[in-house]
């Protein structure tokens, strides 16, 4: 990965690249930083070696408390909205598994951001918000994407309260994966790599891919459509078929990625 930055660092562990938002202590999302980041994701996505994106934010005290409220300015909000929402279209549509690793304020644009991953790790003392409605604003990613995890009625009472929640009402929402200790977190974060890397590479991102058709306009057209993908793709896989025959042979299988 690139070392010309520094709002954003990079560290690859194996098949799995870590991304840190370093602007500590609360890892404010300004418009450099979030360039940075769309640039590591752009470099990350295009690399066959790379199947995990683990996100963090530096030092002890935030995930990241949100995208810059100077950045909020009548001639600054239109650039920074788009850079944003390029990074969140990213994260919505790679193939890699995301895992956003989350300790202290996970709020505003910090909170979209983790809310978008496919794993959402906290530690017990995280705190999740959408504070935007005190700044008399909403959270555009939010507004479209929390109704989905948490559903109607827990949506609308973050976004319009702009109330904090712990990361134990966040799992118990739906907004986070898992909770762990505070010195547990890249334990955990490992041990669901290391669990989802006994999989075949190719039938995990096929299962991404499903998954998008949970949202189809009705369940008829999305099961036809998740038909097509399993028939056409998914069986034309070496994995596939490596799978089933290792189950019958009664053997461990090897996986090939394709």
């Amino acid at each position: 990965m690139s070392n010309e930055f520094n709002l954003i660092q990079c560290e690859e562990k194996g098949h799995t690249l870590w991304i840190t938002l370093n602007r500590p202590p609360l890892n404010i999302l300004d418009i450099p930083t979030l360039t940075e980041l769309k640039l590591t994701l752009d470099e990350a996505v295009n690399r066959q070696d790379i199947q995990f994106l683990v996100l963090r934010g530096a030092g002890e005290k935030a995930f990241s408390a949100g995208n810059d409220v100077k950045d909020h300015t009548p001639e600054r909000v239109g650039p920074m909205l788009t850079v944003f929402h390029d990074v969140i279209s990213t994260l919505l549509t790679t193939d890699k598994i995301t895992i956003a690793a989350v300790r202290g304020y996970c709020f505003g644009g910090g909170m979209e951001l983790a809310m978008v991953c496919d794993f959402v790790i906290a530690t017990e003392k995280a705190l999740f918000s959408q504070p935007e409605i005190a700044l008399a604003c909403f959270p555009p990613v939010a507004t479209v994407y929390l109704a989905r995890l948490i559903g109607h009625r827990r949506a609308i009472e973050m976004l319009l309260t702009g109330d904090r929640i712990d990361a134990c009402q966040a799992e118990r929402l739906g907004l986070v994966t898992r909770t762990v200790g505070e010195e547990e977190l890249e334990a955990a974060v490992t041990e669901v790599i290391t669990k989802l890397s006994a999989h075949s590479p190719v039938a995990l991102r096929l299962t991404k891919e499903a998954l998008r058709f949970s949202s189809a306009p009705d369940l008829i057209s999305g099961l036809k459509a998740v038909e097509r993908l399993y028939l056409d793709r998914l069986m034309a896989t070496e994995d596939a078929r490596e799978g089933i025959a290792a189950f019958l042979e009664k053997r461990a299988p090897v996986w090939k990625g394709r």
